[in-house]
C-alpha cells in the first residue's frame, strides 16, 4: 500500500474512533467523557497559556472550554478532528479573554509579563534535572516574550508540533502566513536561546501527572459525574 493511502486509512480511522467516543459522551459515558479529557487536556492547555501567557488563566480557559464544548458535543460533524474542533474553542475562548481584557478599565500595559514557574513536581517527572528546569524556564519566558500575533503560532507549530496546514486552520490565516509569522517568531526566540536548548522544546509547558489529574476531576464534576 501507497503511504498516502497509509495515510488516509489512518486519518479515517482517527475520525471513525473520535466520533465513536464523541456518541458514547453524549450517551453520558463517563468513562468516555474522561478519555475525551484526558487525551486532550495537555494540547489545549499549551494552546491557551500561548495566548494568555498565565498559568491559572490557562487552565480556567481551557475548563470553560470543556464545558461549552461538550454542551455542542452534539454539534460535531467529524469534518475536523476532535483534537482541531476543541482547540477552535479553546482559542476562541483564549481570545475572548484577550479582548475582554483590553476592554476593562484603562490601565497602564500589564507591567512586563511575570512568568509563573511551573511547577514541575519529582513524583511526576523525577529524570528532569535542575539544568533542564533552568533551560524549560528560558523557553517558557523567551515564548512569552513573543508578540502575540508571533506566539500563537509559535506554540501551535513548535511547541505542540502542530503541521503548517493544521495551525493555518486552527487559528484561521493562509498556510504562507503560518510561514512567515512562524520564521520572525523563531528569529526572536533564538535572540534569548541558546543552539543546543532546541531538543528539548517539545517538554516546555508540561502539563500532566497531579494538574491533568486535577483539570479532569473538576470537568468531570461540572459535567456532573462525580460529586
Amino acid at each position: 500500500m501507497r503511504r498516502p493511502a497509509i495515510e488516509a486509512a489512518g486519518i479515517g480511522a482517527a475520525a471513525a474512533g473520535d466520533k465513536a467516543l464523541v456518541r458514547r459522551a453524549l450517551a453520558r459515558d463517563p468513562d468516555a467523557c474522561r478519555a475525551i479529557i484526558k487525551t486532550h487536556n495537555q494540547r489545549l492547555y499549551r494552546i491557551a497559556r500561548g495566548v494568555v501567557r498565565n498559568d491559572a488563566e490557562a487552565e480556567d480557559i481551557v475548563q470553560e472550554a470543556y464545558m461549552r464544548a461538550f454542551a455542542s458535543l452534539g454539534a460535531f460533524r467529524g469534518e475536523a478532528s476532535l483534537s482541531t474542533w476543541l482547540s477552535r474553542i479553546v482559542i476562541n475562548e483564549a481570545l475572548g479573554r484577550l479582548r475582554k481584557r483590553k476592554r476593562m478599565v484603562a490601565m497602564p500595559e500589564i507591567p512586563e509579563a511575570r512568568v509563573i514557574p511551573f511547577p514541575l513536581n519529582p513524583s511526576d517527572d523525577p529524570e528532569r534535572t535542575m539544568a533542564q528546569r533552568q533551560i524549560l524556564g528560558l523557553v517558557e519566558r523567551a515564548t512569552d516574550s513573543l508578540p502575540d500575533v508571533y506566539r500563537s503560532v509559535f506554540v501551535a507549530r513548535v511547541i505542540e508540533g502542530l503541521s503548517i496546514v493544521e495551525t493555518a486552520d486552527l487559528l484561521g490565516v493562509r498556510p504562507e502566513t503560518v510561514k512567515t509569522r512562524l520564521h520572525r517568531a523563531r528569529a526572536l526566540v533564538r535572540k534569548a536561546l541558546d543552539d543546543e536548548i532546541g531538543p528539548v522544546l517539545l517538554d516546555a509547558f508540561p502539563f500532566a501527572g497531579r494538574r491533568c489529574e486535577r483539570l479532569t476531576q473538576a470537568v468531570m464534576k461540572r459535567l456532573g459525574f462525580e460529586g
